[in-house]
């Protein structure tokens, strides 16, 4: 919740040329529900996804750039932010991976960094100094295998890396393979210990995950199949068993769709899903005695191609980048029965791709 002195900033992260605006700023009136622009980024050529560190205050993204040989590569990028002024200043950019990244995460110890290569079909992790600047490389771990679509699976494709609750596993959705990975973190040699995986149903594609505040649950979306499903979670091993699986769509939609983000409200009363295609935010109820779900809510996204979304800190409200339709929309949550509805403001942001609303001073 926030305290005193705090400030509710936005961070978005888009599809860029390196000369073009690609890391974006707002500041958030939770009262008006309304976003206003404060600062704005150049120089990082699709910067598409975001960490926020709200302890250093401090900002990653993933950005593409070529090594000496002319090749792309995954690079990150580290900025200060200064809450007041709802700026940020480029300080530190890195190489990361032999290939271009999807996706940036820490732990919650702010001990390390990992980056996911969709295309190159690896996970990269790397020390943070105390400072919050990126170390040298530790380890990297290179998936193989496949899955039944032709296109979509055809080879590896991790697409998120999620650190457990407790900072001992990192959870790999691998959308090629229909895998999520736990590896554990070898404290002492400083490495991925791939530990266990747990398969979806064939051609599922797992995409995004997110933990229940219990650390009981993992509930992970699946962007071929247009699925979410439920997990059990052993916090003592890192494995997970599958308790079901539903569809993100209406039934009678049979149109062309995939999935994207997931997110758990705070209370771990809800789960909130995005479609695209359909162009919605799927909402159901979660049993938290046995992780089942059961649906609430679909509602539009007042926009095309929903990549990302995020509740606020408070959980009032829910924020949705549309990528194709270049606009953030903002909704009300309904915290007593997880409905959305519409506020009526958007935000217009080229290609937005991830949007983190964090609050800090």
């Amino acid at each position: 919740m926030k305290v005193d002195n705090q400030r509710l900033l936005v961070f978005v992260g888009s599809y860029a040329e390196a000369e073009d605006n690609g890391v974006y700023v707002y500041a958030f009136d939770e009262q008006s529900g309304t976003l206003t622009r404060t600062d704005e980024h150049s120089g990082l050529k699709n910067p598409t996804f975001l960490n926020v560190d709200k302890v250093r205050n401090l900002l990653y993204a993933i950005s593409e750039t070529v090594n000496d040989e002319g090749k792309k590569v995954g690079e990150a990028a580290v900025f200060t932010i200064d809450a007041g002024q709802g700026s940020i200043k480029l300080i530190e950019r890195k190489i990361t991976v032999d290939s271009t990244t999807c996706h940036i995460q820490r732990d919650a110890e702010i001990r390390y960094l990992t980056v996911t290569s969709y295309h190159g079909g690896m996970v990269g992790l790397f020390s943070l100094s105390e400072d919050g600047r990126i170390g040298e490389k530790l380890d990297v771990q290179q998936h193989v295998g496949s899955s039944q679509h032709p296109e979509r699976q055809d080879r590896p494709h991790p697409h998120s890396s999620f650190y457990s609750p407790d900072g001992r596993f990192l959870l790999v959705s691998d959308l090629g393979l229909d895998q999520i990975i736990t590896y554990a973190i070898d404290e002492t040699n400083k490495k991925l210990v791939r530990q266990s995986e747990v398969s979806s149903q064939p051609g599922a594609g797992p995409r995004h995950l997110s933990f229940h505040p219990s650390g009981k649950f993992v509930f992970a979306i699946n962007e071929v199949d247009s699925t979410i499903t439920s997990y059990k979670y052993e916090a003592g091993s890192g494995m997970l068993s599958p308790i079901e699986t539903v569809s993100t769509l209406p039934a009678d939609f049979k149109d062309e769709n995939s999935c994207a983000e997931i997110c758990v409200s705070a209370d771990g009363k809800f789960v909130y899903g995005s479609n695209r295609g359909h162009d919605s935010i799927v909402v159901f109820a979660i049993d938290e005695q046995t992780g089942l779900l059961s649906f609430v809510q679909h509602i539009s996204v007042e926009g095309g191609h929903p990549r990302h979304f995020a509740l606020t800190p408070s959980g009032q409200y829910l924020l949705v980048a549309n990528r194709d339709t270049d606009n953030i929309t903002i909704f009300k949550v309904d915290q007593q029965n997880g409905k959305l509805e519409y506020t009526g403001n958007s935000a217009i942001v080229s290609k937005p791709v991830c949007v983190i609303p964090t609050y800090l001073m």
